[in-house]
C-alpha cells in the first residue's frame, strides 16, 4: 500500500475509535483546473471533541531530547471554530534545552512573561511571534526552562482548511499551496492550523481545540536524523549541536541534511 494511502487509513483507524457518530455530508470544495490533487479538507464535523486516544500528561513528562524524539510520527489535532478537524504526522522537531542552552529563550534559568510557559508543566503550549509578524509552537517538556519547537507536519486530514487559512495569513496573492508546502517550517504549521499567540500557555492534556493522539507507525531510531538546528546564528558550542530530529526521507521535512543521512547510509 502507498505511503500516503497507508498514513489516511490509520487515520480513519483513530477516528473510527470515537464515540460520536460520523456526518456523512462532505464539504464542497473550489477546485482549480490543472491544481495538485490532494484529499478533501475536514470529512466529518462534530459538535464534541473525539473521545480519541489522546497523550496524557506521561507522555510529556520526559527529558527534552527524548520528547523531540517521541514526537516524531504523533499527530497533531486542531479543531477549528466550525467544526472541522485538522490531522498533521510531526516529522520534524528541535529540542531546547533550558538554562544552559545558549539557543533557548530562557537561557540563563531566566523567566519572563514572554517564555513563561516553558518553566510550566510539560505539555503546555509556548507559542511565540517572530519578526512582529509569524509565530511558532513549543511543547514544555521535563527540565526548567525546557521546550521542543514542532518544525514540520505531513498533513493528513483537512489540506484545503489549511490551504485557506495559509492564504488568509499571506498578504500578496500566491499560487495554490502544494500538499508538502503547507506546513513544512514552524510557522506555515502555525499558519496551516490557526495557531496565534492565543494558544500560548494552553494544556495540550485539556484543551478543546488542540491535542496530540498517538500514530499509529512509530519510527525506529534508524528512520529518525539527528542534526543542527535552524536559523539559531552563532551560540558557540550550541551552534552545533545535534538537537534537531527528523523522519529520514520524509518530503514534509523543511531542510534535509544530505551529509548526515549519506553518514547513516554509510
Amino acid at each position: 500500500m502507498p505511503r500516503k494511502r497507508k498514513l489516511l487509513a490509520q487515520l480513519n483507524a483513530l477516528q473510527n475509535t470515537s464515540s460520536f457518530p460520523q456526518i456523512n455530508a462532505v464539504e464542497q470544495l473550489n477546485t482549480t483546473p490543472g491544481a495538485d490533487p490532494s484529499p478533501k479538507s475536514s470529512k466529518y464535523f462534530v459538535t464534541e471533541k473525539k473521545n480519541s486516544p489522546q497523550l496524557q500528561e506521561d507522555f510529556f513528562n520526559q527529558p527534552c531530547v527524548s520528547l523531540a524524539k517521541s514526537f516524531l510520527g504523533q499527530i497533531l489535532v486542531r479543531k477549528l471554530p466550525d467544526g472541522r478537524e485538522l490531522w498533521g504526522r510531526i516529522v520534524e522537531t528541535e529540542a531546547y534545552l533550558g538554562g544552559e542552552d545558549e539557543a533557548s529563550h530562557s537561557k540563563g534559568g531566566k523567566q519572563t512573561q514572554r517564555n513563561a510557559a516553558m518553566f510550566m508543566k510539560p505539555g503546555t503550549l509556548y507559542v511565540y511571534q517572530i519578526y512582529g509578524i509569524y509565530f511558532c509552537m513549543n511543547v514544555s517538556s521535563q527540565g526548567e526552562g525546557a521546550a521542543v519547537l514542532l518544525r514540520s507536519l505531513e498533513p493528513l486530514q483537512g489540506l484545503e482548511a489549511m490551504r485557506e487559512l495559509r492564504r488568509a495569513s499571506r498578504k500578496a496573492p500566491s499560487r495554490l499551496l502544494k500538499d508538502w508546502q503547507l506546513c513544512n517550517g514552524p510557522s506555515k504549521l502555525c499558519q496551516a492550523f490557526g495557531i496565534d499567540k492565543a494558544f500560548d500557555q494552553r494544556d495540550l492534556t485539556q484543551d478543546d481545540a488542540i491535542w496530540m493522539v498517538p500514530g499509529q507507525d512509530p519510527p525506529g531510531e534508524q528512520d529518525v536524523v539527528a542534526t543542527t538546528r535552524i536559523g539559531i546564528g552563532n551560540r558557540g558550542e550550541w551552534t552545533q549541536k545535534p538537537l534537531r530530529f527528523y523522519l529520514r526521507g520524509n518530503r514534509f521535512v523543511s531542510v534535509v541534511d544530505k551529509k548526515v543521512e549519506r553518514e547513516m547510509a554509510a
